[in-house]
């Protein structure tokens, strides 16, 4: 399996926000791992990269109206 990590700035995320964004990206096949950090604004992403690339990730959190800029992208050969 190839592995991804992407980081996305989300502005305007709360606490409330959490359960929302991670159970909407895990209904995406090969979401490994969210993590958020609400006072950085921050949206880590682990994923499959045979199956799922960022821009899907980065596409979802738009529909979902958040406003989304990504700041970093990682692969890992596992």
């Amino acid at each position: 399996m190839a592995k991804g990590s992407a980081y996305f700035i989300v502005n305007g995320i709360g606490k409330r926000d959490i359960k929302t964004i991670k159970n909407d990206l895990d209904k995406l096949g090969g979401v490994i791992s969210v993590s958020m950090n609400t006072a950085k604004n921050s949206v880590a992403v682990d994923f499959d990269t045979t199956g799922l690339r960022k821009n899907q990730l980065f596409d979802r959190l738009e529909k979902m109206g958040y406003d989304v800029s990504e700041t970093k992208y990682e692969t890992h050969i596992m």
